[in-house]
């Protein structure tokens, strides 16, 4: 199943606190990514983020799940209703994460 575009606008609005948010469609689904860093994205109208540590200490009950078969688990978002939540999950997330790759 694809993600919505409705979808991925309402999580939009919902990062709209950080500034360089930016996603990329990619086989009816979304990438997102802060400040150049993918951070996870949008698989089966569910927000999944990256399993690190800065998002695992900050969510110690979120659930592991697939975003999609033959991939790394990622960890659900479960309180995207909350802006200051998602706004200090990224800014945690963001030194951890690696910086993008050199395009050929």
């Amino acid at each position: 199943m694809a993600s919505s575009k409705e979808y991925l606008d309402f999580i939009l609005e919902q990062l709209s606190e950080l500034d360089e948010i930016t996603y990329r469609a990619m086989m009816g689904e979304y990438i997102i990514y802060y400040r150049g860093k993918v951070i996870g994205g949008i698989y089966d109208d569910r927000f999944l983020v990256k399993n690190i540590k800065a998002a695992a200490d900050l969510m110690p009950e979120a659930a592991l799940e697939l975003p999609y078969d033959g991939a790394k688990e990622m960890l659900l978002v479960d309180d995207i209703e909350n802006k200051e939540f998602l706004r200090d999950l990224l800014e945690a997330m963001y030194n951890e994460l690696p910086a993008p790759g050199k395009k050929k």
